[in-house]
């Protein structure tokens, strides 16, 4: 499944994935526990694939901050989204040296190291695969 398909809800813990349209919004499943949500249009949602953290010279897409922390962790988690917030600055500036620490909060961190570590428990992180097979639905 690429990040396409893959949305964060404000107010809402965890990441959930886009399972069907409604009249009034879309059905999500819970990666965290599976459970259907229904989501109506005035719920706050961002679409993964079209995040992206600030660095110095230009925009990263959050696809390559966790293909990055994938290359890093072996394709294993990584730190908990629970350590100190000098533990998560730390790890992010190993992983992305010019990250803008003025418009990138401890929380954005947080959230990034979670959905990552989301991410990998349920398998969703070659997104190579997931880019070609969703190319080849368009043809």
């Amino acid at each position: 499944m690429s990040l396409d398909k893959v949305i964060a809800i404000s107010g809402k813990p965890g990441i959930y994935a886009l399972k069907q349209q409604t009249r009034s919004g879309f059905v999500a499943e819970s990666l965290i526990d599976n459970k259907r949500i229904t989501v109506g249009i005035r719920h706050n949602v961002s679409v993964l694939s079209e995040i992206a953290i600030y660095t110095l010279s230009e925009e990263k897409p959050l696809k390559e901050v966790f293909q990055k922390i994938k290359d890093k962790e072996n394709g294993e988690q990584t730190i908990s989204h629970k350590s100190s917030k000098d533990e998560l600055e730390e790890f992010f500036f190993n992983l992305i040296p010019d990250y803008d620490e003025d418009r990138v909060y401890a929380s954005d961190i947080k959230k990034v190291v979670q959905w990552y570590n989301i991410l990998q428990k349920n398998d969703m992180l070659d997104f190579e695969t997931s880019e070609a097979a969703a190319s080849e639905e368009e043809e």
